[in-house]
Order: structure tokens, then C-alpha cells, then sequence
């Protein structure tokens, strides 16, 4: 997120102070918010500055926006405590903490059916954006070289991807200059078209992306298919197009609760893979990981070999100096649960996924988009909008501190407008029950508006309205 400086003559038009709850027991003048204050305060009172401004903030249980974990067990959040001040570049000073990620590559190397006849290599990430920027940066340079041998042009680098891709891919096409070339979403089609994604690939494409849970209905992407596709493209043109899986969401979900879907390594023209650790793989935000089948699919020059602090370190990264708790945490979870462990998660995930569903399809007004046979997330829409809209509806529910978002799809199909809410873990039976509720009881007050019952305020700011009773 980007900030800016507050400029004087703005400065002079808001409150630029930080006025105590407790201030009379501590200071006697307030606190500069945009400038370093001029002396000190005892901790404590930091902390319960800090402390009370954060009660602004919604409520993480009741975030059903965000598919980035929310809750850890106490024992793995005592290991990410005592591991902050880890270094994870640090590899001759922290040697154990490289075991652990080394280890970590390996276990999801395995999940993912990286060939055991090859050597499949790997990093840890901030998150999947990192992990998608690696990962495509690979493709454009194994893209450059062929056609550098071929002594062809190598000036035009594009990637076909459906237009449903999370906003990360749409900064590695602009930040590492390649054309973009979305597949378009119709009114019945909110992932991409197999037919279409082929016919914008050509002699120029570095590769092409598939998405294991799609974040506007938690879809997966037809990896299979693109793949038999591109097979026989390939063979007919002579190119090497491959595939990258955007998992930063299905990661974590499709081993444990398809078993039998086709979507990773299994396949020969996937090449890359990214996971967000901190969605499925139940760690707290900040880690992802980019996996490669094998080292031929990860260009060897983007690797640096870094004498740093005593030792040669392989790294491929943008970001540098990263703690070490995220990853950490990755292993506990990963020696905690194990397999079944993660499976029973996920099908619990998915059992609350279908309550919520079941009990959203009965509700008249609503009309259920997802379906039960992808991530744990119900995607539903008002089956007629004219009177009331799905903005509406999600205000009404911030009123009792639920966080779900409305959107409309990507182009081409801006008309359709849904709801989304990411069941995760912490997320109950009963919390579902409490939801369905306050859903009822919002629509009964969008119809009461409607009615005339209950009028508008005109709206206090941007998209945001308040009610009254008359």
C-alpha cells in the first residue's frame, strides 16, 4: 500500500494530533500523528495508544473477505515469537532455519507430484505475489533464450491468462513489460475458456496461466485441459509454451480434498507452481512459495550466488532480508498435522462451505454462483437487484461487524454482481447459523426500505449510506 506526505496546507485542514483516551494521566498535550514526536513515552503507553486505534479495525474472525489465515495455535505462535528476530538469508548464521525451508520445498514438491526422476527446485516467498513474480520472470527468460538461438525477435513477450487473474499478475506484466492477453469472462463463464486462452497464444507467448481457485468464485481453472491443449499446439508449432498453476489459494486444498483432479506436475507442460502459505496452508500472513518441476524449468542465470555474512547463498528473490518465523510456522504446521491432518481441516472447511451454501439456496432473494466442488467459499447474488443491490446488502451486514465483500466480475461480465464469503478455519457451525440470521434480518431491512417503512439518509460519504426508522 502506498502512502504520500500530508502536505502543509492540508496539514492545517484535519486534526494532525493524537488526542489520549488516557492522556490526562499521562501527558498534557496531544501527540503528533505525521511528524516524530519531540520526546518519548513509557511503553506501555505506546502500546495502549496503539492498542485503541487498532479497535478500529474489523474484526478478523468476521472477515470473510480475505482467504489469509486468522488464527494459529498457541504453541505455533510461541515458535514464530521466539524466531522474529531471525534473519531467513542468513544461511551460515542460521543454518537449521535453511534445513526447515529445505524441507519444506521438499514435502510440497512431493504434494505437488514433482517427477522423481528429476530434481524439482524451489523457494520461499513474501506470498504468492512474490512467488508469481519469480515464476513468471522465468518463463520470459526461458521464452528470450529460445528465441535468441532461433535468432528471432525477442522484443515482444506476451502471457494469456483469463481476465479473472488476481491484480498481482497484472503488475508483473507492467513491471517486467509483458503484453498481457486476458481471455474474457461471459455471463456463464467466470474462469477461462480453454478454445479462447489458445487462440491468443502464439510464437510470442511465454506462457500460460492457470488458477486453482479462483478469488471471485473459488473455481478451478481447467489445468488438464489446458494442458492437452497445449500439447498438441506445441507439437503441431514447435514452440514450448508451458504452463504455470496459480495455487496461492487450491494449493492447500485440492491434494487433501480432490485427490483425483489433474492440475500439478502430474502434468508435463506445468512447469511452475506458486502456494500461499498463509491461505490454506493455515500460516499467519506473510509466506508463499514457488515450486519448479525440475531445475531446467527455473533459469539458472536468475539464480545469485551471494557471498554475504560468510558463506555462498543461492537466492532467487526480490525481496532480501525476510524474518524467519513465517517459515517456521510452515514446518509446524506441516509436522502438526501431516496429511490427514490437513485433509480433516479441509473437510470440515468444506462441511460448514456446504451448510452455508444449502442455507443461502432456501433464501428467496438469493441465488447461490459457487458450487461445492472447489475452495471453501459460498459466491451467491440477489436474483433481482432492481430494488436493492449486493453493496447495499454488505453494508447492512458491516452494521453487525460481518466483513463480506460485494464485487462485480471481471470483463466481460461486470453485470453480474455477487457476494463472497471465505470459510476458513476458525470460522463454526455456529458462526454460519449467526450469519444466515443477520442475512435475513438485512434483506428484511433492504425490503422494509423498499417498502417506504424505513427511509435513506442521504449518504455521509463516498458509497455509504445510514437508515432511520420513520
Amino acid at each position: 500500500m502506498l502512502s504520500e506526505k500530508i502536505t502543509a496546507e492540508e496539514l492545517s485542514k484535519i486534526r494532525s494530533n493524537i488526542t489520549l483516551t488516557y492522556g490526562s494521566r499521562h501527558f498534557t498535550k496531544p501527540i503528533p500523528k505525521f511528524e516524530l514526536p519531540e520526546d518519548g513515552m513509557p511503553s506501555d503507553v505506546a502500546y495502549q495508544i496503539i492498542h485503541d486505534e487498532l479497535n478500529l479495525d474489523g474484526n478478523p474472525t468476521l472477515n470473510l473477505a480475505s482467504f489469509v489465515s486468522t488464527w494459529m495455535e498457541p504453541e505455533a505462535e510461541k515458535l514464530m515469537t521466539q524466531t522474529l528476530n531471525k534473519n531467513y538469508v542468513d544461511q551460515d548464521e542460521y543454518p537449521q532455519t535453511t534445513k526447515i525451508q529445505n524441507r519444506c520445498v521438499n514435502m510440497l514438491a512431493r504434494l505437488f507430484n514433482a517427477p522423481n526422476k528429476d530434481t524439482a527446485i524451489g523457494t520461499a516467498t513474501v506470498g504468492s505475489s512474490e512467488a508469481i513474480h519469480l515464476c513468471g520472470l522465468s518463463m520470459k527468460w526461458h521464452w528470450r533464450d529460445r528465441r535468441q538461438k532461433d535468432g528471432l525477435p525477442h522484443d515482444k513477450p506476451n502471457i494469456v491468462m483469463g481476465h479473472n487473474v488476481q491484480v498481482c499478475w497484472e503488475k508483473f506484466a507492467r513491471y517486467f513489460e509483458v503484453e498481457p492477453r486476458y481471455v474474457p469472462l461471459t455471463n456463464d463463464r467466470f474462469i477461462i475458456g480453454v478454445d479462447e486462452a489458445l487462440n491468443l497464444v502464439d510464437e510470442n507467448t511465454i506462457g500460460v496461466v492457470g488458477i486453482l481457485g479462483s478469488t471471485y468464485t473459488g473455481e478451478f481453472e481447467p489445468v488438464q485441459a489446458l494442458n492437452d491443449a497445449l500439447d498438441k499446439l506445441n507439437k503441431k508449432t514447435g514452440w514450448d509454451v508451458p504452463i504455470h498453476v496459480d495455487a496461492a489459494s487450491g494449493g492447500f486444498v485440492a491434494p487433501f480434498l480432490y485427490p483425483k483432479l489433474k492440475w500439478d506436475f502430474c502434468l508435463p507442460w506445468v512447469r511452475s507452481i506458486n502456494v500461499s502459505g498463509h491461505k490454506y496452508g493455515l500460516v499467519y500472513p506473510g509466506v508463499g512459495w514457488a515450486i519448479w518441476r525440475d531445475k531446467n524449468a527455473l533459469h539458472d542465470d536468475l539464480i545469485f550466488h551471494v557471498n554475504y555474512l560468510g558463506g555462498d547463498e543461492p537466492t532467487f528473490n526480490l525481496n532480501f532480508s525476510k524474518g524467519a518465523n513465517n517459515i517456521i510456522a510452515q514446518y509446524y504446521n506441516f509436522l502438526r498435522l501431516g496429511f490427514s491432518g490437513y485433509k480433516n481441516i479441509m473437510e470440515n472447511l468444506m462441511t460448514i462451505t456446504k451448510y452455508l451454501g444449502n442455507a443461502i439456496n432456501t433464501i428467496e432473494e438469493l441465488e447461490l454462483v459457487s458450487d461445492f466442488n472447489s475452495l471453501p467459499l459460498v459466491c451467491f447474488k440477489l436474483k433481482n437487484p432492481k430494488n436493492y443491490t449486493v453493496f447495499e446488502l454488505s453494508n447492512q451486514l458491516r452494521e453487525r461487524g460481518w466483513v463480506v465483500p460485494a464485487y462485480t466480475m471481471a470483463p466481460n461480465a461486470e453485470n453480474v454482481a455477487v457476494l463472497r464469503a471465505v470459510i476458513r478455519e476458525g470460522f463454526s457451525l455456529d458462526m454460519a447459523e449467526m450469519l444466515i440470521t443477520d442475512i435475513q434480518n438485512a434483506l428484511a431491512k433492504l425490503k422494509a426500505i423498499e417498502a417506504g417503512i424505513i427511509k435513506k439518509i442521504m449518504p455521509l460519504g463516498k458509497n455509504k449510506k445510514v437508515t432511520k426508522i420513520c
